[in-house]
């Protein structure tokens, strides 16, 4: 989709990982947690029920996919899935490996102290981790 642009808010909190079937892969730039965040290429869709029931389903395929290899690759104790829409309207889904050692455990992560900007080789590190997870994914549509 030519004309689809990220929420620039999103575009300054967050890195670009990858481009999934329907969504941009971003990493959120917060080192203290393994934070994705999911950006389905559809214009003007701020709610998942305004996605047509095969785009609702390829959303949920990619983050809950994408979510489990990435608890699996890195450890954790729990998986966060969650689109809030209450700061950025734009569709957007949040998933983060979440630990009971992490800063804000159990609370959720936004608005959580302070973020810790990724340097240059830890970022480097944490997006060849993530693709690296989802080369091996399967995730296209299923057909018709």
């Amino acid at each position: 989709m030519p004309d689809f642009e990220p929420d620039a808010r999103l575009v300054d909190d967050s890195y670009p990982v990858t481009e999934l079937p329907l969504c941009q892969l971003r990493l959120m730039d917060d080192a203290r947690f393994p934070w994705l965040v999911l950006i389905p290429r559809r214009l003007e869709v701020s709610e998942v029920f305004q996605l047509d029931a095969s785009a609702q389903q390829q959303l949920w395929r990619e983050a809950t996919t994408i979510g489990k290899a990435m608890l699996d690759a890195l450890g954790g104790d729990k998986l966060n899935i969650a689109s809030l829409g209450n700061v950025v309207a734009q569709l957007h889904v949040h998933v983060v490996v979440r630990r009971h050692e992490d800063a804000a455990w159990p609370a959720p992560v936004w608005g959580h102290g302070q973020a810790e900007a990724y340097d240059l080789d830890r970022l480097a590190d944490m997006r060849a981790r993530i693709l690296a997870q989802v080369e091996r994914l399967e995730l296209t549509s299923p057909p018709g």
